[in-house]
């Protein structure tokens, strides 16, 4: 059995439905109005220019109509034709999105049933980490690993979140404030140990108090995925910098590489999806998809903030995510 369109996809299949009729049915007026002018520019010739018969035409009948009256039925006729192309244009659309909807839908119902299906095992490595908490001091080194695994697995959990509520088109909760240092200095800390393995110095910076109203989760993928970028295109020696600070009326939170810039691709399209930069020669090994710094692009702009490259060079890039500051 197909499985039915979510409402939302309903109401966009149905939007662009409607759409591609409008294109058919300009397109078939404005061929319709052409018509109609060659029509009566041919007329209007004729009448400037009549043929009269002989009146010594034996076995002949002519017949004589009116202007006005053939003008009147050749624009009745190019109206009914928009009419009818607007239907048949309706119809053809809505039959050949059908298929684009069932997709929608296919896709829709797989996200649920395999962000579902990870909730479980996911809650059951929670439960593990807890119960090996309790074996451990909290302030050993022991510990404080098992505490970060489970912030991870933590994140984890949101995402599959995340997943389940975009699937099912439920609404986000209204997100409390989020202090942006805090989040970054978070992600600083849980870096530093594949900073070191690649040579790489990871250090963070803050000024002010900055915070935005945004899912604390979906901050610290993006600033994740900021910093992973700088990671795969910093060379050994090299040092990467998170900062914090507020300007103006944004909370911003930027991360510089000293990197060889950006290269091979236009900094202005490096947020769009599958677009990747080539990283360095004596860089490790790395596959690189291209969705990382567009998912970036997606977490601002739903927090109403922006991303974009401050500076790139030779001497490295600025990654500068800015999102609102939080107000009482």
């Amino acid at each position: 059995m197909t499985p039915a369109p979510a409402s939302g996809d309903a109401e966009t299949l149905r939007r662009a439905s409607l759409k591609v009729a409008l294109r058919i049915t300009a397109a078939c007026a404005v061929l319709v109005l052409c018509l109609l002018a060659a029509a009566t520019a041919f007329l209007m010739y004729k009448l400037a220019n009549p043929v009269l018969p002989g009146s010594t035409a034996p076995g002949k009948t002519y017949t004589y109509l009116d202007s006005k009256d053939l003008i009147e039925g050749m624009i009745l006729a190019g109206l009914a034709g928009v009419v009818l192309a607007g239907v048949v244009g309706w119809l053809s659309a809505r039959s050949a999105i059908r298929p684009l909807g069932e997709a929608l839908a296919r896709q829709r119902q797989f996200v649920q049933d395999a962000s579902h299906e990870l909730r479980t095992p996911l809650t059951i490595l929670d439960t593990r980490i807890q119960l090996a908490q309790r074996k451990a001091d909290p302030g050993s080194e022991t510990g404080q690993a098992l505490a970060r695994i489970r912030e991870d697995a933590g994140t984890m959990t949101g995402i599959v979140n995340e997943l389940l509520l975009a699937a099912t088109g439920g609404a986000a909760d209204a997100a409390d404030p989020v202090d942006v240092a805090s989040v970054g200095r978070s992600v600083t800390a849980d870096l530093q140990d594949l900073a070191a393995q690649q040579g790489v110095r990871l250090v963070f910076t803050s000024s002010g108090a900055p915070s935005a109203r945004i899912d604390s989760g979906s901050l610290r993928r993006a600033v994740l995925a900021l910093a992973d970028n700088a990671l795969t295109h910093t060379p050994d020696g090299g040092t990467i910098t998170i900062s914090a600070s507020v300007e103006g009326s944004f909370a911003v939170l930027q991360v510089a590489d000293t990197g060889a810039g950006i290269t091979g691709v236009d900094p202005d399209r490096i947020f769009d999806r599958f677009v990747r930069a080539p990283g360095p020669g004596n860089a490790p090994g790395k596959r690189s998809f291209g969705i990382g710094l567009a998912l970036v692009r997606e977490i601002a702009s739903g927090a109403g903030g922006t991303v974009k490259v401050a500076r790139t060079g030779p001497d490295g890039t600025t990654m500068r995510l800015a999102l609102p500051v939080a107000r009482d």
